[in-house]
């Protein structure tokens, strides 16, 4: 959705054309998320169908304008003013990778975590790099305020900022590994010197599948959602 919303950001300005939209939007954003000319057309398509943007004629060039309409700007005003929802997070592949890892044999976990985190520190220094390049030019024209120079600034924050929180998380994860590791092999002997029986006891549910937290069966949004006791 933001693509979406980020396009009609940009028409509240005026009128624009797809390539145009295009090229507002990578340099808003640093060409962090890059963006190619189809994407633009088949969204703002839809932005049309959905009564936020009317064709506007053409400029000077032939160029097909687009204009946002008001049920457009109330729209865009919702996105500003509503919170974006963490209780339906977006897929993290390393996230996924390390918890595929932990129950896979033969993977190194913290391999996984130490080749992860050196990544992770170049990124944060390069972001660091940008940063210190995007302050020195700014600084070269006092005075003068640019909003896309001031969005790419914002921009790289959340990158730094999200690099130091995932390096952290990596620290965290090895450590928790380091610590739980000989319980993990206690376990897998006693689950080899003790095999499941038929009874009923209380590692498993009735069906045989393994017990699991009512958090972890229900979700994360049925987790943020249930009454607080």
């Amino acid at each position: 959705m933001s693509i979406r919303h980020g396009l009609l950001a940009l028409l509240e300005r005026g009128p624009r054309y797809g390539y145009q939209l295009r090229t507002e939007f990578e340099s808003r954003t640093g060409s962090t998320w890059p963006l190619n000319v189809g994407q633009v057309y088949t969204t703002v398509a839809r932005l049309e169908r959905d009564g936020l943007v009317v064709p506007a004629g053409e400029d000077e060039a032939g160029h097909a304008l687009y204009a946002i309409t008001e049920d457009g700007r109330d729209e865009l005003r919702r996105w500003f003013t509503t919170p974006v929802d963490r209780a339906s997070p977006p897929r993290d592949e390393l996230a996924i990778k390390l918890a595929m890892a932990v129950g896979t044999p033969d993977v190194d976990v913290r391999a996984v975590i130490q080749a992860q985190r050196a990544h992770t520190i170049q990124a944060m220094q390069d972001y660091t790099r940008l940063k210190a390049q995007a302050l020195e030019a700014a600084a070269a024209r006092p005075g003068v305020f640019d909003p896309d120079d001031v969005a790419w600034q914002l921009v790289l924050d959340q990158m730094i900022f999200q690099a130091e929180a995932e390096a952290r998380w990596l620290d965290h994860c090895e450590t928790r590994l380091v610590r739980l590791a000989p319980q993990a092999v206690a376990d897998r002997r006693e689950g080899a010197d003790n095999p499941p029986s038929d009874g009923d006891g209380t590692a498993e549910q009735a069906d045989g599948a393994p017990q699991r937290s009512p958090a972890r069966v229900g979700g994360l949004r049925g987790a943020l959602r249930r009454p607080r006791r």
